[in-house]
C-alpha cells in the first residue's frame, strides 16, 4: 500500500470505537443480526478489521475468521442474506470513515479512490469465504441429522430398538406405512426425498435401498421409479411392514411394475418371484416343443399372455397387439395345438389359468428349465 495511506490505516487499526461504529451498521442493517448479543457481532468485526487493515499493509490475507463468522451464523440460525447484508453495511460504513478521515488528512481522492477499490474487491473475497463458511456448516448439520434419521430408520427396520423415534418426527402411538423404493443409487435418493418427505413421511437409507416410514402413501415417486407400501402398522411392527414391502418389491421389478405399488396389489407377483426355480422347471414342463429361438412360437406366447392379461377378450388383445381378432383366435388355436394348453378356455380353473400364465411369463424372458423328471 501507498506511503500516504499507512497513517491512515495505522489509526483505523488502533480506533476500538471504529468497532463500535462497524457493529452499529451491521445490526442497523440486519434485523435478524440484530437479535444476537451485540457482543457476538463485536468479536468478528474486529478480528475481521484487523485482518484486513493488516492484509492492506502487505499482509497475506486471512479469511478463515470470514469463515467462522458465516459458520456461526449458520449455526445460530441467522439467515444467510441477514448475514451478507450485515457485512455489506459494515463494508460501507469503514469506507465513509475511511474516505472522511483521508481528506482530512489531505490524502489526494485518486489515491483514495484506489485504495477503495482494493478494498472492495478484498470485501468480495471475504463475502465468499463467509457464505462458503455458512454453507460448510448447513452442511455438516444436514449430514447429521440425515445420519441421526437413517440410523433410527434402521433400527425400526430391521428390527432393533428406535428410542430417538420421536428427535426424527416419527410418534410412538402412530401408525405408518412402509415405503421401499428400487432406489440404490445415494444421489438420486437425495432427489427423491423432498419428494417423499411431502407426504409426511421420514426417509433414508436402509440396506443401500431408500425406504421411508410415512402416515400416508406418496402420491408419486419419479418416472421409471418403484415405491412399494406397505399396511399401516404400528412402529413396534416396522420391521414385519418392511419385510414385506422387500418382498413385494422383489415381485414388482421381477415384473416390471413401476409406479407407487400397494402390498397388497402386488400378493401375486410376490409369491411367484419368491419360486423362480419353480417357475422355470414349470415353463420348460408346459412349453417343452416351443422353441425360444423360433420367431412364430415366440408370436404364439405373446399373444398368449396379452390375451390372459386383457381378461381374455379377443378384442382388446387385438387392439393391444394391432391385429384382427381372427388373427389372435388363429395364434391361440395354434399354440394349443403344440402345448395342449387351455389358453382359451373360459371354463379352466383360476389355478390351471395362473399356471398357464406364469409358464408363458416365463419362457418370454428365457428362464425356462428342463422339464421336471417323471
Amino acid at each position: 500500500m501507498s506511503t500516504p495511506l499507512a497513517p491512515l490505516l495505522a489509526a483505523l487499526a488502533g480506533d476500538e470505537g471504529l468497532v463500535d461504529e462497524l457493529v452499529a451498521a451491521a445490526r442497523s442493517a440486519s434485523p435478524d443480526v440484530a437479535r444476537l448479543p451485540a457482543h457476538e457481532s463485536r468479536r468478528h468485526v474486529a478480528v475481521l478489521l484487523a485482518a484486513g487493515l493488516a492484509a492492506f499493509q502487505g499482509g497475506e490475507p486471512d479469511f478463515g475468521e470470514a469463515a467462522r463468522l458465516g459458520a456461526d451464523r449458520a449455526a445460530q440460525g441467522v439467515p444467510c442474506a441477514g448475514v451478507l447484508c450485515a457485512v455489506r453495511a459494515a463494508r460501507t460504513r469503514v469506507l465513509e470513515v475511511a474516505v472522511v478521515r483521508g481528506r482530512a488528512a489531505g490524502i489526494p481522492d485518486e489515491v483514495l479512490l484506489s485504495a477503495a477499490l482494493d478494498f472492495d474487491r478484498y470485501v468480495g473475497a471475504l463475502e465468499g469465504h463467509v457464505v462458503e463458511g455458512y454453507r460448510e456448516a448447513e452442511r455438516a448439520r444436514a449430514r447429521g441429522r440425515r445420519d441421526r434419521r437413517d440410523a433410527v430408520l434402521r433400527a425400526l427396520l430391521l428390527g432393533g430398538r428406535a428410542d430417538d423415534a420421536p428427535a426424527v418426527g416419527l410418534r410412538a402411538g402412530a401408525r405408518y406405512r412402509c415405503v421401499v423404493l428400487n432406489v440404490t443409487d445415494p444421489a438420486r435418493a437425495e432427489a427423491l426425498q423432498p419428494r417423499l418427505a411431502a407426504c409426511g413421511g421420514v426417509f433414508g437409507t436402509v440396506e443401500g435401498r431408500l425406504a421411508g416410514l410415512t402416515p400416508r402413501a406418496p402420491a408419486d415417486a419419479g418416472p421409471d421409479v418403484t415405491a412399494v407400501v406397505g399396511p399401516p402398522l404400528p412402529l413396534r411392527r416396522a420391521a414385519e411392514g418392511y419385510r414385506l414391502c422387500l418382498a413385494a418389491l422383489t415381485g414388482a421389478v421381477r415384473f416390471a411394475r413401476t409406479g407407487v405399488l400397494a402390498v397388497v396389489d402386488l400378493a401375486a407377483e410376490t409369491a411367484l418371484a419368491a419360486q423362480p426355480e419353480l417357475g422355470a422347471v414349470l415353463g420348460g414342463a408346459l412349453l417343452a416343443r416351443l422353441d425360444p429361438a423360433d420367431a412364430f412360437h415366440r408370436e404364439l406366447v405373446g399373444t398368449a399372455l396379452a390375451y390372459l392379461d386383457h381378461g381374455r377378450r379377443l378384442d382388446r388383445t387385438a387392439a393391444a397387439l394391432h391385429v384382427h381378432p381372427n388373427t389372435v383366435r388363429y395364434r391361440l388355436r395354434a399354440l394349443h395345438e403344440r402345448t395342449g394348453l387351455p389358453v382359451d378356455d373360459d371354463g379352466a380353473p383360476v389355478l390351471t389359468t395362473l399356471r398357464c400364465w406364469w409358464a408363458f411369463e416365463t419362457w418370454q424372458r428365457g428362464r425356462c428349465g428342463p422339464p421336471a423328471a417323471p
